[in-house]
């Protein structure tokens, strides 16, 4: 059962079931480039587990009465860290023999886009764009941080970003909103070799069906994240005309 959408679902991400997605979407995107590659490439799974701290909010301070003769201890909130475990998924083009890694292609989630996490990413990606490595960033979620640019993004709710190694001062963006579909991604190997092509319309819509998301998701409810008044109430009328 394809999903109601032209393009990305916006109700994977506002209940939950983005962490699942991703993990598939990667391995498809994956399959397609292995599909589609050169003989001399080959596309790789990369993984890695880190530690994410969560804090809790801190609560007020009380402060002593100073007039008091007596000085005693006054009780507040001590901040308490909760460390989380995340397992970070992204894919690598090498070419062959020396496995040369060529281009990194990162599918954001939810913890590379806010907090500790957040800043744990852009460690990463600074170091990616100081290599001869392309970067392509495929962020494909309304919530969290935009990735920092040089300039304004252009307007969209969704935004695939290519730095190719030869151009590092450029980045070809593309941004579309929750209305459109998704585009086809150019991804750039290693010169004189010509790029290829990763069809993310097709790979998005084979991992929707083959996670069985249309009987899971609510598509009545209300679409929990923070886009346009009027792409909110769009979505949500989209989604109701929808049956499984």
């Amino acid at each position: 059962m394809p999903s109601p959408f032209p393009g990305i679902d916006p109700y994977l991400e506002s209940q939950g079931y983005w962490p699942d997605f991703h993990a598939s979407l990667t391995t498809y995107c994956r399959d397609a480039l292995n599909d589609v590659l050169p003989e001399s490439y080959e596309a790789r799974l990369g993984e890695q587990l880190r530690l994410v701290e969560r804090r809790e909010p801190q609560g007020r301070t009380v402060l002593p009465d100073v007039s008091a003769l007596t000085l005693e201890p006054v009780t507040i909130d001590l901040p308490v860290e909760e460390i989380e475990e995340v397992r970070d998924l992204w894919i690598e083009i090498r070419h062959r023999p020396d496995r040369d890694l060529v281009t990194a292609i990162e599918i954001l989630s939810p913890t590379t886009k806010q907090g500790e996490g957040y800043w744990q990413y852009q460690t990463k990606r600074r170091s990616l764009i100081c290599q001869k490595v392309h970067l392509v960033e495929l962020d494909l979620l309304v919530r969290g941080q935009r990735l920092p640019m040089g300039q304004d993004l252009p307007a969209g709710d969704f935004f695939a970003f290519v730095s190719r190694a030869d151009r590092r001062s450029k980045c070809d963006v593309y941004a579309w909103s929750v209305r459109h579909c998704l585009p086809n991604i150019r991804v750039p190997l290693r010169l004189p070799d010509p790029d290829v092509i990763l069809e993310l319309p097709v790979i998005f819509a084979l991992g929707y069906d083959r996670g069985r998301y249309a009987r899971a998701l609510d598509y009545a409810a209300p679409l929990d994240l923070p886009l346009a008044a009027v792409d909110r109430a769009w979505a949500e009328e989209h989604a109701r005309a929808f049956r499984p």
